[in-house]
């Protein structure tokens, strides 16, 4: 082979793969602007060094405009809920309510607000790289902001663009990962899931959710 057909291969491999790139990101934009609700388990790990430090599960909730509900099993009676405007977290052993404004909230679940609105993924992020997997594809993100609470996404795609794993990777090297199972879209779900109201006697205090 001639360098001349040698740089062509190369070429249409690289113009090849950037299609290809193009088209799951518009296969999972178009999967998740179609929902208006979602509804799946998750098991949620916080890794540190690559190791799971705690491991959490329960269920997940999402309905647009900015709605979702994280109800944990495990720890029993946990619980996040963003309403739109504020988010709150409950966990019994703390004896308070952390409350903050979505715009503001600092938390390991930000990463998937996203899904909340139009979701257009070159908007959130700059830089994309894809990775064919045994049995997922492997969509890796990182923000366009320097701001922002991660350093990195990775999505674990479904053949059918579904998201069944994402590991969130922050900025102090730390990273979280869920595991989605179930996913179910455009569900019923009631206004109540997305209501938050405090324990009597368990006070609110005012802070950046993690």
């Amino acid at each position: 082979m001639t360098a001349r057909a040698a740089l062509a291969v190369a070429l249409l491999a690289a113009g090849a793969a950037g299609a290809d790139l193009a088209a799951v990101i518009r296969g999972v934009e178009q999967r998740y602007n179609r929902a208006v609700t979602l509804r799946a388990s998750f098991e949620q790990k916080h890794l540190a060094a690559g190791r799971p430090r705690r491991i959490e599960s329960g269920t997940l909730i999402l309905r647009k405009p900015g709605r979702m509900r994280w109800e944990y099993s495990q720890p029993a009676g946990k619980l996040f809920v963003c309403d739109g405007t504020w988010v709150w977290l409950y966990s019994p052993g703390a004896q308070q309510v952390e409350r903050a404004r979505l715009k503001e909230a600092d938390d390991f679940r930000a990463p998937l607000a996203f899904l909340l609105g139009r979701l257009d993924l070159r908007r959130t992020f700059a830089t994309f790289e894809l990775e064919e997997q045994a049995d997922l594809m492997r969509l890796s993100a990182w923000p366009k902001s320097n701001r922002a609470p991660f350093t990195r996404v990775d999505f674990f795609l479904s053949a059918e663009h579904g998201i069944r794993r994402l590991v969130i990777h922050q900025v102090d090297a730390t990273a979280m990962e869920f595991t989605f199972s179930g996913e179910q879209l455009n569900v019923r779900v009631q206004d109540v899931a997305f209501r938050f109201q405090p324990p009597p006697g368990i006070p609110v205090v005012d802070a950046e959710l993690r």
